[in-house]
């Protein structure tokens, strides 16, 4: 299979999809109105509530739903094959991820920017909404302690990283204080501000920054410390100071990093070397269902729901812009996944140095490092290969590899530090909102409720030494994430019929996840029983009760809805 058809083929089918069914979903289905009055207006605050231009806050949630997970998930589920991974990805998003992301921006849009969790109360009960809190701020606590940990391996991994990542965030607050006080142009500053992070890589990538441990704490703790405090701050400072043209100018780096993979990619145009299915990978949990729980990000996946109702819905400045964000940023993500698919099975077979020195080429290099699921498994693993098959592409542009290797490390490192710091901020209104309804609104203050958020991530953090405590219920995340994603889609059902609108469209794709990750979730549970894992079998199956107490209230609420139709 060529490369270059593949991403062609894949973009011509988001761009038909956009224009066909995500404009039907948008005029149809949910009746987007250019007069309606969005939270953004209706609860300026200056802090949370902003209403902002399409392009910026599409640069904002394509950022915070981009982070590692459309790189991580495709690069280890390739082991199975290129083709079940294109398929997923392409079809994942168009039919499934695009209304799931674009549904809960929408419900949440209409009900004064609320999250998912919170629309519960009101759709089907409060009980439940206590429910989908648990669900919820079990997920952002796990999100919120592995990516500070997981950006502290990648500042050690790549150190030409550490100075770039940094620059940004005065880059970014000089833009929004020119944007805000003195009415620059955005898209005109921002495009400065990627001249001058360019430049920062190329220092970075001369002069390398290491970390070392303090205090007897390792380099992996003393930045987890560094990050979660950062978190804390950029959770509480207004949406248009960091949050805003930070993820904005992040969006762009995205882009810019994309447009040089397509154009490495149509210049190198690599052959895929990777088989098109994989049957029997040495070691690898079958691929049904668990390959829809690997590949989340660039499918679908519940963190999303999250961004949709969480900051994305409080800054819309019309509902027409709803599509574009929502359906067309998780399109954007999905393309993004495609790339990285092409850069781990033909990108990787251009020049692969293995650990003793030796270069290999074509099937070789992807066999040896895809030779057994446990080898691929790991974190660093599944990044060498994105990187090392990104860096060959973008090399055969003429592009020095040395800063090849620090774009794509800044890249990865960037995006991981827009999803800590959004997932943070989200944590912090799902705990604003839950104490506001216990009618406790001294903890629901925006510095409590982060400290709470930050405060209990670390706890988790360092609940075992290196700061790996959330490594302990890692292996639940996948499942508890794409359950989210089933369970938002059960909402915006829930919402669709009571709006009196057809629910089909929400309600096959939420049955296939539920049914699909449920059963990886089931799977999981033997598993951890036959090993003996006490802590993840009583917590899995809780979760798992948890959330088909959810389906079971849900659904009952639904049938209400539906018998006045």
């Amino acid at each position: 299979m060529n490369s270059v058809l593949l991403v062609l083929g894949a973009f011509v089918l988001y761009l038909v999809a956009y224009h066909t069914y995500g404009k039907y979903l948008a005029k149809k289905i949910f009746e987007l109105r250019e007069d309606a009055v969005t939270p953004a207006h209706e609860l300026r605050d200056g802090v949370d509530y902003e209403p902002t231009k399409k392009a910026v806050i599409f640069g904002h949630h394509f950022a915070s739903i981009a982070g590692l997970g459309p790189i991580v998930g495709p690069a280890i589920a390739i082991i199975w094959g290129w083709l079940p991974a294109v398929l997923w990805v392409v079809f994942g998003s168009i039919l499934m991820g695009g209304i799931h992301d674009f549904g809960s921006l929408v419900a949440s849009l209409r009900n004064k920017g609320r999250s998912i969790g919170e629309l519960t109360a009101e759709l089907v009960n409060p009980r439940t909404r206590t429910l989908f809190f648990l669900v919820i701020f079990f997920e952002l606590w796990i999100v919120i302690a592995i990516f500070a940990m997981i950006m502290g391996i990648l500042f050690n991994m790549y150190p030409q990283s550490v100075f770039p990542v940094w620059m940004t965030l005065p880059i970014a607050i000089g833009v929004g204080l020119l944007v805000r006080h003195k009415g620059a142009n955005i898209t005109q500053y921002s495009i400065i501000a990627i001249g001058l992070i360019l430049i920062t890589i190329v220092i970075g990538a001369h002069f390398p920054i290491r970390l070392p441990g303090i205090f007897g704490l390792t380099s992996i703790e003393t930045w987890l410390i560094i990050l979660l405090i950062y978190s804390f701050f950029a959770s509480i400072l207004p949406v248009w100071l960091l949050l805003q043209p930070r993820d904005y100018v992040n969006a762009y780096q995205l882009l810019i990093v994309m447009a040089l993979l397509v154009l490495g990619t149509l210049v190198a145009h690599p052959k895929i070397v990777a088989p098109a299915i994989n049957h029997n990978p040495v070691g690898a949990p079958p691929i049904w269902p668990f390959l829809f729980v690997i590949i989340a990000c660039g499918a679908i996946s519940g963190f999303h729901s999250l961004v949709s109702s969480g900051t994305t819905a409080k800054q819309i400045n019309k509902e027409p812009d709803a599509l574009f964000v929502g359906y067309g940023g998780m399109l954007t993500e999905s393309a993004l996944s495609i790339l990285v698919i092409v850069a781990v099975s033909a990108g990787i077979g251009i020049r692969y140095i293995t650990k003793d020195g030796s270069v290999l080429t074509g099937f070789a290099a992807w066999n040896t490092h895809y030779s057994s699921w446990l080898a691929a498994k790991g974190l660093g693993s599944k990044l060498t290969a994105f990187i090392t098959g990104s860096a060959n592409l973008i090399t055969s542009l003429g592009i020095p590899q040395s800063i090849a290797t620090t774009v794509m490390g800044v890249f990865i490192v960037s995006f991981a530090g827009t999803t800590l710091d959004t997932a943070t901020r989200i944590q912090r209104y799902v705990i604003g909102e839950f104490f506001t309804d216990l009618g406790l609104p001294a903890l629901a203050n925006r510095y409590i409720a982060t400290f709470i958020a930050v405060a209990s991530a670390g706890l988790l953090a360092f609940a075992q030494k290196g700061g790996k405590g959330a490594l302990v219920l890692w292996p639940l995340f996948g499942t508890v994430n794409q359950l989210l994603a089933g369970l938002a889609l059960l909402i915006v059902t829930v919402y669709l019929a009571k709006m009196r609108k057809p629910i089909i469209y929400t309600l096959l794709p939420m049955v296939f996840m539920v049914f699909m990750t449920g059963w990886a979730m089931v799977k999981n549970i033997l598993d951890f029983a036959q090993k003996h894992n006490t802590l993840l079998f009583v917590v899995g199956i809780a979760v798992f009760l948890l959330e088909l107490w959810m389906i079971v209230e849900a659904v009952l609420a639904m049938r209400k809805y539906l018998r006045r139709t």
